[in-house]
């Protein structure tokens, strides 16, 4: 079940942010955020559905020589385009679900690759929000909140998921989710 933006002080980390259907802007237009921390500070996570179709190896001769060089790549947002971002999921160690961790060095990577159930991607550049951005743009539903998903990383990492997230959560944000950006086109 989506988050109709009722509680703005509630704390978002973990949880994804779906552009609204609305939101036209080019850089979020149809993305899949996941929050990787929020607090009073402000928040920031990493767009989750912008594949850039290259590897770590790709980037440089560094990662292109290490265990991590065949890691996928992405946009993750505009701040900081060039700083790498490594995320690894991983079921959880003591109870259903799973783990995250969000900003892990390189080497601390390269050891958690040969555990079972890893998955791991590389992203360039975070989206970030200041004290009260992100909650005042709650409030003009630029975005949908949902908690995570299970499969997260079995959907396709492009537009396509951002159309089954928003697709899960009811039959009106399917609806929304499957329109054409051209209304001409229905």
């Amino acid at each position: 079940m989506s988050t109709r933006h009722s509680d703005f002080n509630a704390v978002l980390s973990g949880s994804l942010l779906l552009a609204h259907p609305s939101l036209r802007e080019e850089t979020f237009k149809h993305t899949v955020i996941l929050i990787a921390s929020h607090d009073e500070g402000g928040a920031m996570g990493v767009v989750l559905n912008r594949p850039l179709g290259k590897c770590l190896g790709d980037l440089n001769t560094e990662f292109g020589l290490s265990a991590l060089a065949n890691v996928p790549l992405f946009t993750g947002g505009p701040v900081q385009p060039t700083q790498v971002i490594l995320c690894v999921w991983r079921p959880h160690p003591e109870h259903d679900g799973f783990q995250l961790m969000f900003g892990i060095d390189p080497q601390r990577a390269e050891e958690l690759m040969n555990e079972d159930g890893v998955h791991m991607r590389a992203f360039l550049g975070y989206a970030g929000w200041t004290a009260g951005q992100l909650e005042d743009e709650l409030r003009r539903d630029t975005w949908v909140v949902s908690p995570l998903v299970a499969d997260l990383l079995e959907d396709s990492p492009d537009e396509q998921l951002w159309r089954d997230l928003l697709g899960q959560l009811d039959d009106e944000w399917r609806l929304l989710a499957n329109e054409p950006d051209d209304p001409s086109l229905n």
